[in-house]
């Protein structure tokens, strides 16, 4: 809650002194946004007010953009609606370029990156800071594809050249997105900024781009890549560490990435944060070392005095729900010091599932998981009518996909996207919507063809919400998005090129058994990335991990 303003008096517009119009005014304004503290936030909004009462008011092209600041950084819609009727009233809404992109930044603060593109259009003289304004307000509200699609606009229609902060988003859109091409294209452009004439702006945002870099490779599978640029950063922070320990955990150099934070605390003396053990945590989830697991669990509070939070705690009942541990893995929330979340529950269930422990035990975790308030339930329905349609009780899964259907439940859609020639092409179940689905479907029967000679049998338990035939489970597994991707994938790439597969959902055993297969027979090498990377070379070993 924000200091009382009644206590602080703000200094009067009526002084003898000063006239509001001079700019100390303008001036103490803009410093109460820039301390960026709550209350002074709030301070400078009661100014801009008290301020534009006055007789004779400041021009509001001055003042505006920093109470339109002030509103951004308190996240107050209401205050920011408000002063854009005042600059629409005043012509100055779209007319003025610096009033104009607060606004795009107000939206984009506040999670409207639709209002913020829509104001954007119709501006009629966009600078590079408009521009990036934009790009940015897509890209840090998840709409990936949508800031690199204007970052492409900006280049070919407006013919303006990027500068640090435009890389600066399009490297958070290429790593959202997976495109890896255009990344080490935005890499490329970085260096060019930065090498120029030695700007000491571009130079201390190092640590922050770099970091970025460390983040794209990672996310889109090019672990050397990123270990290359955390290499050889000049200066690292404890995020810097951070994401290098999650990127090799991702990609199932689960020990490189324990080594890497035993080095970070040991030999340079790095303290670690929460953040740090999450990381830690996963690598021991994704290479099931419970043993491990457990003792980086236990360090947490007895060497560095961290609290253990909700995410530590569902890490380490997935590592042993995983693992088959399940009494353990309740021992461990029974002594949490915070509820459980849905998460957690689903993480247990999802155990049940796979490690058949019964359907009155499955059924108690889902009860769990259904009492805590959480907007994503689908995905408990969904893995309750799996454990019923295990135990054949085919009655039941139809009551739960009927309720799902009465409360307007919907399973997240699954969707897998590739990137070629620098494009990304997003693919769902049964997707036709392809400008190439033809020669699609028409590479994924020869895949079927090539499978079915090397022995593959599809595992119909991926499929077992279909009561059918098996033939009719066959098919359902066959649509998978994955598969659309590798046979697009297939289709395009140059020989020797990797295939990069990105994914919003868990992989399915019987997508994860075949992209192994797919690996051999085509010798391709294929990376999947979700939060999980899969990483098969062709002609070498097969790494046993979870999925």
């Amino acid at each position: 809650m924000a200091p009382s303003l009644a206590a602080t008096p703000l200094p009067s517009t009526a002084s003898h002194r000063l006239d509001p119009s001079s700019s100390s005014f303008v001036q103490l304004l803009r410093s109460l946004v820039r301390s960026r503290r709550v209350h002074l936030a709030h301070r400078a909004l009661l100014l801009f007010r008290s301020l534009h009462a006055s007789p004779s008011p400041p021009p509001p092209h001055f003042s505006l953009p920093a109470a339109l600041s002030a509103a951004s950084f308190l996240a107050a819609l209401p205050e920011g609606r408000q002063l854009h009727a005042l600059a629409a009233k005043l012509a100055l809404a779209l007319a003025h370029t610096v009033v104009a992109n607060s606004l795009l930044h107000l939206y984009a603060s506040y999670g409207l990156p639709d209002t913020a593109i829509a104001l954007f259009r119709h501006i009629p003289a966009k600078s590079l800071v408009t521009w990036n304004t934009a790009i940015d307000a897509l890209a840090s509200n998840g709409d990936h594809l949508g800031a690199l699609g204007l970052f492409r606009e900006m280049q070919r229609d407006a013919g303006l050249a990027p500068d640090a902060y435009t890389v600066q988003s399009v490297l958070t859109a290429c790593a959202g997105a997976g495109s890896l091409s255009l990344g080490v294209y935005a890499h490329a452009l970085l260096l060019r900024e930065l090498g120029g004439d030695g700007d000491g702006k571009a130079m201390s945002r190092d640590v922050l781009i770099n970091n970025s870099l460390v983040d794209l490779y990672g996310k889109c599978g090019a672990v050397d890549l990123a270990r290359q640029v955390f290499d050889r950063m000049p200066k690292r922070d404890i995020t810097s560490w951070n994401l290098m320990i999650l990127t090799l955990a991702n990609h199932w150099c689960v020990r490189d990435s324990v080594d890497l934070f035993d080095w970070m605390t040991r030999v340079e003396s790095v303290v670690p944060n929460t953040i740090t053990f999450v990381a830690v945590l996963s690598a021991c989830n994704h290479g099931g070392m419970v043993e491990e697991g457990i003792r980086y669990f236990e360090r947490m509070v007895s060497e560095f005095g961290i609290r253990l939070r909700i995410e530590h705690y569902g890490c380490m009942v997935d590592i042993l729900a995983r693992a088959g541990f399940i009494e353990e893995a309740l021992d461990v929330m029974s002594g949490m010091n915070c509820r459980p979340d849905a998460i957690i529950w689903r993480s247990l269930l999802d155990a049940c599932c796979k490690q058949n422990a019964g359907s009155e035990l499955s059924e108690a975790m889902a009860k769990m998981a259904l009492d805590v308030p959480d907007d994503a339930v689908s995905g408990v329905h969904v893995l309750l009518s799996r454990v019923y349609a295990s135990a054949q009780r085919w009655k039941d899964v139809g009551m739960v996909r009927r309720l799902m259907s009465e409360e307007g439940l919907k399973k997240e859609p699954g969707f897998s996207s590739i990137e070629m020639d620098g494009l990304v092409h997003q693919f769902v179940a049964g997707d036709t919507s392809h400008p190439r689905s033809k020669e699609i479907y028409m590479k994924l029967d020869e895949i079927d063809q090539r499978l079915a000679s090397s022995g593959y049998k599809p595992d119909l338990s991926e499929a077992r919400m279909v009561a059918g035939m098996d033939h009719a489970k066959g098919a359902a597994l066959r649509l998978h998005s994955e598969r659309l991707a590798i046979s697009f994938g297939l289709l395009k790439a140059t020989a020797g090129e990797p295939i990069r597969i990105l994914k919003n959902l868990r992989v399915c055993k019987d997508c994860h058994t075949i992209s192994k297969l797919i690996s051999e027979l085509y010798s391709v090498e294929i990376v999947r990335n979700r939060q999980v990377i899969f990483l098969w070379r062709p002609k070498a070993k097969i790494h046993n991990i979870y999925i």
